[in-house]
């Protein structure tokens, strides 16, 4: 199979230092003491639970790190569904090397594919309704790139990386600044980005309409208000809903009309999901 790497190569290198040094530090010294040096292992990462896959490509180059003659075939894409038992994944090479690279390979896999999996049950619960399921910025610090890599994988769709590649005015930027409008006018006067407007009732959805938002964010506001918005600016710009999403109310929302809704838990509390590595025989 094809490894798209979801980070740059530089990015992914400094990932992996990163997470080899927490982890293996000065060395494995349980497989140095029970595994002769010479020994080889072949090995299989397999689905113990239905899930969406995401991260091979990074578990492969965790592999590759500690154990460049590797053998390593990735056997489903990033995105796939994959059923228990199902092997995502084959290995084989140094045994010391490939086992010291288990724990960080299968920490990567396991949680990345947890958010995919969840963004999936969150996608294919609004199919049909043509609102489009977005990530936010509640990720864990360092991994954000990759968990919203995950939230792809699994059918999302990404809002922006950081503070840096959008403007998002919030209730509390719209209080220093004096106002909805205040806010949007001084926005234009600094940046050439879209300017997205944060709103928790209709009268600033509407203010944030007239001032030249370019999209709505409608936060925690009622269905009967999503209608409302979605009749009064529907087309004009796209609105997005936010704010006490789950599966139980996500279909609702979907149904107002709204273009987009953002869910935070996508990546701040996906449950990781269960793969394992099984020893194969080398006979």
């Amino acid at each position: 199979m094809a490894e798209p790497l979801p980070l740059s190569r530089e990015a992914l290198d400094d990932f992996i230092t990163r997470t080899l040094a927490e982890d293996v530090g000065t060395g494995d010294v349980t497989a140095e003491a029970t595994i002769p040096e010479t020994a080889r292992f072949r090995a299989r990462i397999a689905a113990r639970e239905p899930l969406v896959v995401a991260g091979l490509p990074v578990a492969a180059a965790i592999v590759r790190r500690l154990a460049p003659d590797a053998e390593v075939a990735l056997l489903v894409d990033d995105g796939a569904r994959a059923a228990p038992g199902d092997a995502v994944m084959r290995i084989e090479g140094p045994a010391r090397a490939l086992l010291t690279a288990e724990r960080s390979a299968l920490n990567v896999l396991q949680h990345l594919s947890g958010i995919a999996t969840l963004t999936r049950v969150y996608v294919d619960r609004i199919a049909g309704t043509g609102t489009r399921l977005l990530d936010t910025r509640k990720t864990i610090p360092g991994l954000r790139l990759l968990e919203k890599y995950a939230v792809k994988m699994g059918g999302g769709t990404n809002h922006r990386m950081g503070l840096y590649d959008a403007v998002l005015v919030k209730d509390n930027h719209i209080a220093v600044a004096g106002g909805v409008t205040a806010a949007v006018k001084a926005c234009r006067a600094h940046t050439g980005l879209k300017v997205q407007v944060e709103c928790d009732t209709l009268d600033q959805a509407r203010e944030a309409v007239a001032a030249g938002a370019d999209s709505l964010l409608l936060d925690n506001m009622s269905l009967d208000d999503l209608r409302a918005a979605v009749g009064f600016a529907g087309g004009r710009v796209p609105l997005e809903a936010s704010g006490g999403v789950n599966l139980d109310t996500i279909r609702g929302i979907a149904d107002t009309g709204v273009d987009f809704i953002s869910v935070g838990r996508l990546t701040q509390s996906a449950p990781a999901v269960d793969l394992g590595m099984d020893f194969e025989s080398l006979g």
